[in-house]
C-alpha cells in the first residue's frame, strides 16, 4: 500500500494488523451499545477483536513466560464463537495464532469460523478443569486463517440470525408447543442454523424441525438450553448494578438452595434472591463458606436460655457485630427481642447448666457504645487548603491603608476595629520611648520643634503672605 493511501473498506472489519499479525483491541471490551443492541464504541457492529464486549474472558497469566527448550508449544487452541459458547481444536498446521484472531475451523460437515481466545499451556490447564479426558489428537482441526471471503460469508450468515428468530417464534406459537425459542446461531459457511430453546417438559419437535428446513433453506438442529444458560447467552445487568455473572466470566452453574440464605440470616423473598433466570442467585454460594465457618464457633442456635426475664428462644445472629438475638416472652407481657455478644450467651448457658437463672439486661444491645476516636487532621499552616490561590494577592501599600493607628484594622466603612487586648484582659496602650530621669525637653518653651513650624507653615498658596514683611499680629479686643 502506497504512502498516505486511503485505507480499504475492507480493512476495516478486520482486527487491526500489524508485520501480519492481527492485535486485540482491548479497549473495546467495555464499549456501550446503541439502540440496536450493538456496541456502539468500537463501530465494529458487533464484531470487533476483544470478542465481543467481556465474554467469559480468560487472562493469559503465562503469557510471555518462555517454553522449555526441550518441550513443544501445546497444539491446543480455545476458540469463542457467538455469546458464550466456545470449544477446543487442535492446531495441527502449526499456525501462528494469537488471542482474537479469526480462524475457519472443521465444523462436519461444513467449517465455521470463531475467534481465538486462548493459546499455549494455558488451554492445558483449561481442558482440565473442564475435565476434557480426550487426547489433543482427537480434537477437531483448524483449518485456516479466515480470509475476507470468509469473514464476508460470516457476517451474511449473522444477519440472518434476528429475522431467524422471530420467524421461528412466530412458527412455535402457530404449532402451539410448550417451548421457547432464545437464540439462533448461525454456522460460519450459513449452511447450518442452531435454535437454542428452553421447556420444562420433552418436546417433540420432528415436524417443526422439517418446517424450518424448508422456510430457512438450511439444515436446522434444535438445543435446548436451561434457563440459566439462557441468561448467560443474551446478558443483561444484576440487582447489584453490573453485568450477570453467567454471561461474563461464571462458567460452571452450582445448584443453589434456600438454606444458603438461611444460614446468611436473610430474608426469604422470592422477589430479592431470584436472578433474572427465575431461579436463586449464584452469588448467594460466593460468602456461604465463610458464614458457615463463622456459625460453627457460636453457640448453638437450638438452645434457649433461661434468665429470670422468662426463656429466650433465638431468633438470629449477626456474625459481623457477633450478637446473637433473642425473644422473649412472659405471660401478660409484650413480646421483647434483645440482643447479647457472644460470651454473655456463653455465660448464661454455662449457667443454666449449673441450675442458675441469671438475670439480665435485655435492652445490652440498645446502650450507647463508646465510638472510637479517630485522630482527627488539623491543617495548621492552611497550606493544604485547595483554595488557597483562588484570591489574589494584595500589594503592600493596600495592605498598609486598612490599618490604622495602634495596630487596630479598620472597616469599610471607615470605622476603626477593637483595640488589641493584652493578657491581664485591659486595652493595651502604645508603648512610647522613656525620657530619662532629670532629663528635660531640649526644645525652647512655646515652641514645637522645626518640625511643628514645618507642618503649620505647609498648605499655603502663593499669595497668602501679605505684602511688605511679616503678617502682622493680631490685637487683643
Amino acid at each position: 500500500m502506497a504512502a498516505g493511501a486511503p485505507e480499504p473498506s475492507y480493512l476495516r472489519t478486520l482486527p487491526h494488523v500489524h508485520n501480519g499479525r492481527k492485535l486485540s483491541e482491548m479497549a473495546c471490551t467495555g464499549c456501550s451499545s446503541g439502540a440496536d443492541g450493538k456496541p456502539a464504541g468500537c463501530k465494529s457492529n458487533g464484531y470487533c477483536s476483544s470478542s465481543g464486549c467481556n465474554k467469559l474472558g480468560v487472562f493469559d497469566w503465562l503469557a510471555g513466560v518462555p517454553i522449555p527448550g526441550a518441550q513443544q508449544p501445546f497444539e491446543g487452541v480455545e476458540v469463542r464463537f457467538k455469546n458464550t459458547r466456545k470449544s477446543f481444536y487442535r492446531n495441527a498446521s502449526g499456525l501462528q495464532l494469537m488471542p482474537g484472531d479469526l480462524v475457519v475451523v472443521d465444523a462436519a460437515p461444513g467449517h465455521d469460523i470463531g475467534m481465538v481466545s486462548l493459546t499455549g499451556e494455558l488451554v492445558r490447564a483449561q481442558m482440565e478443569r473442564k475435565k476434557m479426558t480426550g487426547e489433543v489428537y482427537e480434537l477437531r482441526k483448524v483449518l485456516r486463517v479466515a480470509t475476507q471471503e470468509d469473514i464476508d460469508r460470516w457476517h451474511a450468515a449473522r444477519k440472518r440470525e434476528d429475522e431467524t428468530m422471530f420467524t421461528s417464534r412466530e412458527m412455535v406459537r402457530n404449532a402451539k408447543l410448550d417451548m421457547k425459542v432464545t437464540d439462533v446461531e448461525y454456522q460460519g459457511d450459513g449452511t447450518r442454523a442452531v435454535v437454542y430453546y428452553t421447556a420444562e417438559d420433552r418436546i417433540d419437535f420432528r415436524g417443526i424441525v422439517r418446517t424450518m428446513s424448508d422456510r430457512f433453506k438450511v439444515r436446522v438442529e434444535m438445543k435446548q438450553i436451561g434457563t440459566r444458560q439462557e441468561a448467560g447467552r443474551i446478558g443483561g445487568i444484576g440487582s447489584c448494578g453490573r453485568e450477570l455473572c453467567c454471561s461474563t466470566w461464571l462458567t460452571d452453574f452450582r445448584s443453589v438452595t434456600t438454606s444458603a440464605a438461611r444460614y446468611q440470616q436473610l430474608a426469604l423473598n422470592p422477589q430479592k434472591l431470584a436472578g433474572q433466570c427465575g431461579k436463586l442467585k449464584c452469588c448467594l454460594n460466593y460468602e456461604l463458606d465463610m458464614y458457615i465457618e463463622a456459625i460453627k464457633s457460636y453457640p448453638s442456635q437450638n438452645a434457649k436460655l433461661k434468665t429470670k426475664q422468662g426463656v429466650g428462644a433465638h431468633m438470629k445472629t449477626d456474625i459481623f457485630t457477633g450478637t446473637m438475638w433473642y425473644g422473649f416472652k412472659r405471660p401478660g407481657e409484650p413480646f421483647v427481642t434483645a440482643g447479647f455478644p457472644i460470651e454473655v450467651v456463653r455465660d448464661i448457658m454455662a449457667k443454666n447448666k449449673e441450675g442458675i437463672e441469671p438475670e439480665v439486661d435485655l435492652k445490652m444491645a440498645d446502650a450507647p457504645k463508646e465510638k472510637v476516636k479517630a485522630p482527627d487532621y488539623e491543617n495548621v499552616v492552611g497550606q493544604d487548603d485547595l483554595t488557597r490561590f483562588d484570591g489574589k494577592i494584595k500589594s503592600g501599600k493596600k495592605r498598609s491603608k486598612t490599618k490604622g493607628r495602634g495596630g487596630r484594622d479598620r472597616k469599610p466603612g471607615g470605622e476603626r476595629g477593637p483595640k488589641p487586648k493584652n493578657a491581664s484582659g485591659g486595652v493595651e496602650q502604645r508603648e512610647r520611648n522613656p525620657r530619662p530621669e532629670g532629663q528635660e525637653d531640649a526644645r525652647p518653651a512655646g515652641q514645637g520643634g522645626d518640625r511643628g513650624r514645618r507642618n503649620r507653615g505647609r498648605g499655603r498658596r502663593k499669595g497668602d503672605r501679605p505684602k511688605g514683611g511679616d503678617a502682622p499680629k493680631p490685637t487683643a479686643p
